[in-house]
């Protein structure tokens, strides 16, 4: 394989390009400003506007009709001065009292809006991109990998109003250069896109064009000419902050840490330093997660982690730099929530001896962050970089016994350190690059379960050639971690490659082995224009590769070959306005060359000429076995499955709006069924309330859920079961903006899921060729107590071992309240209100009434909290 990726770098650096003359751009003329600054408040009246010609009047539209005259057209005007862009957009309207004003928090992107994006790196793949809406509510994205990458969680600081008028709606903007980055030369040539989108037709119009089928988006800009002697601002922004958190739960007689409530003030600050105009630091200490929405809930009964996307604003804002996918599915070099992770070890509360005494643990949620700093920039050669350094502090919990306390060290101090560096060439055509990843931990005696070192690197390298259309790309990663016998033992024998299977006969657990290292990656081809649209991939893990310190890895032992194939019509015809139907042939293959995995996948999606949409989708499989559902066990092959579901939604633009998605799941043997729907009611009251509700009920049966390993006679069994199981998931979230920069929100989840169990089986030959020949049905027999299975194997009225009741019921509500006031661009107050329940009620009863009654019988758990943040501009 490695051969296969470097044959890809070699036909990438051998590839003649046979270039066509650049088509020409539109361009616009700049002035720079003479004497006083407009002033922003929509009204565009200021004499100092007649400086600066009107731009624009030639917008065409994009969709749905590309190409065609759009419906209202746009024009602009952009001065400047040493510190700030000024921007007036006109957007005219043959009906200005059906301008749709819908407000929204920050970068809500509701309503007719209009938005400018800089290519001030001149890189032909970056911009910052600056929205405005008709009601005033601002957004921005950073723009990168030439518009396969939009990240809304860039925050700039810049100025906005906006006004309606007899001619239609004007935005008003100024944007300090502060905010943008580029080269420091005499003159300056930027490339700049200007779209709006006409809400009431649905219709997207650009400046300079682009069609709806063109591959990428950042090199197709026009540009935007003449700005001379200005500098690179050196941002300095600096942020301190202030939390006061008061909490309230159920009080525990007897235990210390649990008195009913408990109060906090912490503080800390972010900053944003410039460097230079090509670097930028990025800083946090002590910083505060506590804004940080609750993960939605969900039930796991696989062997693998599930994946959570990270919601915390330090690691969001420019996340897309500190990327580098491995393989497939959510797998990555750099999750950033391992930082600040939940603690990893268990607290032992049995050193005492006596099963009599009760003994109380104070823990922390979370290792807390200590400090991080993230250092990234792009140079005029197109060369970018990003640094992330984090240390996270030593946790310990303490243990009450009798009033006797010690502390057990949970998680110990450790480092992490990402880089990643890019480098772009011929205006983004090949674009190569490295990552490396390091975490080094201080372990003690009781954290030995844990590596002491961890280390992995990445290069990737993709390619576009004739004109774009056609790409090629390989990457290649591998992984180094070292620590004690007892850790290493563990990663060997963890969910993520199973070397202690017994049907494994090309990996075997070696106790004495102080290291493990891995190697992954891709190669692909593709399509990336027209009609149709294909790529092929090869990706692979092998059993050594391990991330899960600072990246995230759900299994490795895998060869997979995906292909990808997409017809599509982008143009309105007699019975839709767009359309696309997509096919995915899948094969998995483990390292022992057993087939895992033979399926296709397919899905499409239609825009109807009402505005409507729908879609429909499923997959069939030709052969399904896993390596890693028994725990350890033998690979078990499963009855091949199919699936369908449908999707339709009405129109977006309305204030009603409806989704309703049901889906279903059949096999043969009767092994496996599913069933189920997914709705959100979307309601717009009037332009400052959005009540959206989502809810969701599944039913599913499956005859071989894995239950437990047991050893009898010498020998483990390993034990399935069939398991009815249902799923209730409801949310509501009701946002409120009072003005643009002040807003309401309410969000609420209640979740409930059971789960019974019955026809215990052992797994006695799980690749017979017989469905039925895979397991033995069990003699089984509930226990007094209800709390254990007895299973009599031999059937001879004797128990010959037992195992815990599997089955469940859980319930759980959160929700939370805030109001976020940013009264001054760069500063906030929020005020937050967090309740959270859970329990497990009896699993005598299964019904709905039955769990969430228990659920909302339980105390809550009520966290308030104020937060003051102030951003300094230096």
């Amino acid at each position: 394989m490695k051969k296969t990726l470097v044959g890809c770098l070699l036909l990438c650096a051998t590839i003649n390009l046979f270039g066509q003359a650049d088509a020409p751009v539109n361009t616009y003329n700049t002035v720079r400003l003479v004497g006083d600054a407009p002033r922003i408040d929509g009204l565009i009246t200021d004499a100092s506007w007649d400086q600066a010609e009107w731009g624009g009047g030639n917008f065409v539209q994009r969709s749905p009709i590309d190409g065609a005259e759009p419906s209202a057209q746009t024009k602009f005007k952009i001065l400047y001065d040493s510190k700030n862009l000024y921007i007036a957009i006109r957007n005219y309207d043959p009906d200005p009292s059906k301008i749709v004003s819908r407000l929204s928090r920050r970068d809500g992107f509701d309503g007719d809006r209009v938005t400018i994006m800089f290519d001030s790196y001149f890189d032909k793949r970056t911009a910052f991109s600056f929205t405005a809406s008709s009601s005033g509510v601002k957004g921005e994205e950073y723009v990168s990998n030439n518009g396969e990458n939009w990240d809304e969680k860039w925050d700039p600081i810049w100025y906005l109003e906006t006004s309606i008028d007899d001619q239609g709606w004007v935005a008003e903007m100024r944007i300090p250069l502060s905010q943008l980055r580029f080269a420091n030369k005499q003159e300056h040539v930027w490339g700049m896109q200007i779209s709006r989108y006409f809400f009431r037709k649905d219709e997207w119009s650009l400046w300079e064009p682009v069609a709806l089928d063109a591959v990428g988006w950042v090199h197709h800009f026009g540009e935007l000419r003449n700005i001379k002697g200005v500098k690179p601002q050196k941002q300095l922004e600096i942020q301190p902050y202030i939390v006061a958190k008061t909490e309230r739960h159920l009080r525990e007689e007897g235990n210390p840490y649990a008195t009913g409530k408990s109060s906090d003030v912490e503080v800390g600050i972010d900053a944003k330093i410039g460097i230079t105009s090509d670097i930028t630091l990025d800083l946090t200490v002590n910083p505060d997660f506590g804004q940080v929405e609750a993960d939605p809930s969900q039930v796991n009964l696989t062997a693998f982690q599930l994946f959570f996307p990270e919601q915390r604003p330090f690691f969001l804002e420019g996340n897309n730099i500190l990327t580098f996918p491995t393989s497939t599915n959510f797998d990555n070099l750099f999750y950033s929530r391992r930082i600040g992770r939940k603690p990893q070890i268990r607290v032992d509360t049995d050193e005492s001896g006596n099963d009599d005494v009760d003994e109380y643990v104070n823990a922390s949620d979370n290792s807390r962050i200590l400090t991080s700093m993230k250092l990234t920039g792009k140079n005029k050669n197109g060369f970018s970089w990003g640094i992330l350094e984090s240390i996270t502090h030593k946790e310990s919990a303490e243990i009450d016994s009798l009033g006797i306390k010690r502390e057990e060290t949970i998680e110990p101090g450790t480092n992490y350190l990402i880089g990643r560096v890019q480098q772009d060439l011929n205006e983004g055509q090949t674009v190569f690059g490295g990552m490396v990843t390091s975490v080094n931990r201080k372990n003690e005696e009781n954290t030995y379960d844990l590596v002491d070192n961890a280390f992995s690197g990445g290069l990737d390298i993709t390619h576009f050639f004739n004109n774009r259309k056609y790409s090629v790309a390989g990457k290649i990663a591998a992984s180094k971690v070292d620590g004690s016998f007892r850790s290493i033992t563990r990663l060997q024998e963890s969910s993520e490659r199973y070397y202690q299977r017994t049907d494994n006969d090309y990996r075997h657990v070696d106790t004495t082995r102080n290291s493990l290292s891995g190697t992954s990656g891709t190669v692909e081809f593709g399509k990336r224009s027209g009609k149709l649209l294909f790529s092929s991939a090869l990706s692979w893990n092998s059993p050594g590769f391990e991330i899960n310190d600072v990246g995230f890895l759900s299994q490795t032992d895998q060869i997979s070959n995906r292909s990808w194939i997409r017809y599509r019509i982008v143009k309105p015809t007699n019975l839709f306005r767009t359309m696309r139907i997509d096919a995915r042939p899948i094969q998995t293959w483990d390292y022992g060359h057993n087939l895992l995995d033979r399926r296709i996948e397919f899905d499409s999606y239609f825009q109807l000429k009402n505005y409507w949409e729908v879609g429909s989708g499923g997959h069939t499989e030709f052969f399904n076995a896993s390596n890693a559902d028994l725990r350890g066990g033998p690979s078990l092959v499963y009855p091949n499955s199919s699936s369908y579901w449908i999707w339709a939604a009405t129109d977006n633009r309305k204030k009603v709006r409806f989704e309703l998605n049901p889906w279903w799941r059949w096999s043969d043997e009767n092994f496996r069924s599913t069933n189920g729907w997914w709705s959100r009611l979307t309601l717009r009251p009037t332009n400052a309330l959005n009540v959206n509700f989502t809810g969701s009920v599944s039913w599913s049966s499956n005859q071989l859920q894995y239950v437990a390993t047991k050893e009898f006679n010498g020998e483990n069994r390993y034990l399935v079961a069939n398991i009815d199981q249902t799923i209730y998931n409801v949310s509501l979230r009701v946002t409120y903006v009072i003005t643009p920069n002040l807003s309401i929100q309410y969000w609420g989840q209640p979740f409930a899921a059971s789960g019974k169990y019955s026809n215990f089986k052992r797994v006695t030959n799980g690749s017979a060729s017989e469905y039925r020949d895979r397991f033995q049905l069990l003699n089984t027999s509930m226990a007094e107590d209800a709390d254990e299975i007895n299973i009599d194997e031999n059937n001879d009225g004797i128990t010959d071992y037992s195992i815990s009741n599997p089955n469940f019921n859980f319930a759980q509500f959160q929700s939370n309240m805030v109001l976020r006031w940013e009264y001054i661009p760069g500063s906030t107050l929020f005020l937050v209100w967090t309740q959270s329940r859970n329990e497990s009620p009896s699993t005598d009863r299964y019904s709905f009434d039955h769990l969430y009654n228990s659920l909302f019988e339980k105390y809550p758990n009520n966290v308030f909290l104020i937060k003051y943040t102030y951003r300094f501009v230096l």
